[in-house]
């Protein structure tokens, strides 16, 4: 188990579809929920077609980064709740500027 702090881009199983599909994807830390749980919003290289969401691009990234070809979003109005014993691994970390752009999302609730 690791320690993770707001900003910190891991990979993590999630479950956004319709179909009930869990697909491991990027998502990047918003809070601490309790002891052993995370408040998480997804990364999509799609931005879905309603809804808020914030554009990360290499130079978002502090360290390590994702693949990344073209820009990727991330999906701020989908907070999710996963257990840090479901975190795969950790592929970076925001710059201090880019975790400033969560703070209005990082608050909220789901």
């Amino acid at each position: 188990m690791g320690t993770y702090l707001r900003g910190d881009v891991l990979l993590a199983p999630l479950c956004l579809s319709t179909e009930g599909r869990i697909k491991v994807r990027p998502v990047v830390v918003l809070g601490i929920s309790g002891k052993n749980e995370l408040r998480v919003s997804p990364v999509s290289s799609t931005p879905p077609s309603k809804g808020t969401v914030l554009p990360l691009r290499i130079d978002d990234f502090s360290e390590g980064g994702l693949e990344l070809n073209c820009e990727s979003y991330l999906i701020a109005d989908r907070i999710c709740r996963i257990r840090v014993s479901e975190v795969l691994g950790k592929k970076g970390r925001l710059t201090t500027e880019a975790i400033r752009e969560l703070l209005p999302f990082s608050n909220e609730e789901e």
